[in-house]
This record gives C-alpha cells, sequence and structure tokens, in this order.
C-alpha cells in the first residue's frame, strides 16, 4: 500500500484490488471507458458480470508476476494500474500493463504515482523483467509520461484500434527492469 497527498490536498491511496472492490470496479471501468478513446475498451464494452470480475481480480492478484492495483480517494477509485505477466516459464518474467485515471482527476499526478506503484512492485518481485504497454501515438501525453519513467518505442502497429468508424495506430513501448 502506498499513500500520497495529491496536489488538491487530497490523500490518495493505492493498494492491490480486493473481492471487496469488484462493483467500484466495475462502475469504474464504465466511467474511464467513457471518457477516453485512448484506451481498448469503451464504455458499452465493459461486460457487468461480478462472477467473472472477481474471477479476474483473484486470478491476477493470486501471481507472483501479475498485479491489479487501485488508486482511492475517500473511497472512490479514481485510478488503476494492472500487469499481467506471462503464465509459461519462458514469458513468466514479462508481461503488458494498461493504466487508467478518471478524467476529473487528469493533472494531478495519478498516472506518475501509478507508474511509479508498478515499476517498484515488478523489481521487488524478482520475476518480472519487462514491461510492455501499448499507446495509441496520437496519445501525447501518455506516451511523454512513459518516456519519463524510461519506457522506450518498440515498434508501430498499424490500424491497432478501431473507433467510430476509424482506424488508429499504436506504439509498442518497453521497459526493461533488472
Amino acid at each position: 500500500m502506498k499513500k500520497v497527498i495529491l496536489k488538491n490536498g487530497k490523500e490518495l491511496v493505492i493498494r492491490k484490488a480486493i473481492i471487496q472492490d469488484v462493483e467500484k470496479i466495475i462502475q469504474y471501468k464504465i466511467i474511464v471507458g467513457g471518457e477516453s478513446d485512448y484506451l481498448t475498451f469503451g464504455e458499452d464494452e465493459v461486460v457487468i458480470n461480478i462472477d467473472n470480475e472477481k474471477l479476474s481480480i483473484e486470478s491476477i492478484n493470486k501471481r507472483n508476476n501479475s498485479i491489479l492495483a487501485v488508486a482511492l480517494i475517500d473511497g472512490e477509485i479514481v485510478g488503476s494500474i494492472v500487469f499481467r505477466g506471462g503464465e509459461r516459464s519462458r514469458v513468466r518474467h514479462v508481461g503488458e500493463m494498461g493504466v487508467t485515471v478518471r478524467k476529473s482527476y487528469w493533472g494531478l499526478g495519478i498516472g506518475s504515482i501509478l507508474l511509479d506503484f508498478l515499476i517498484k512492485w515488478a523489481k521487488e518481485t524478482d520475476t518480472v523483467k519487462k514491461i510492455n504497454l501499448r499507446v495509441r501515438v496520437d496519445n501525447e501525453g501518455a506516451i511523454k509520461l512513459y518516456k519519463k519513467y524510461g519506457f522506450k518505442k518498440e515498434g508501430i502497429l498499424t490500424r491497432d484500434f478501431y473507433i467510430d468508424g476509424r482506424f488508429y495506430d499504436s506504439m509498442n513501448m518497453g521497459l526493461i527492469i533488472d
């Protein structure tokens, strides 16, 4: 768990997600899915199934190379970060991450705090040696943030996103941990 006082004076708590968070996580996903076209899902693509979401939380957080963490202010989820490491021995050391922050909390440094939390966790695992992500090439703010934390561009995937009848390219980025 990590606690930080934000620029707005509020306390931000970051911790691993727990089963009791399931309804808040579903609601959070619906909200952020509707706030940004930079995500791999939209608000109408969140499947509201409490049992499946519970299984997802359990399966991610029971493994030593995966984590789902939430960022809370006054008990409300305002951000999250997930890393899913590979399941087989040859790829256990690597996985893909995703980070989201509620739009009303953008500009407070929550994305940076979540990335810092994930990188510190990854170093402590002694298993995770590389964090991958993909980001739309036009999401300049996110790319700048990832570069600040040492992520390097590794390639472009053309026509990776399809939103409202339009294709968008994405960039693969990676951060070597060891």
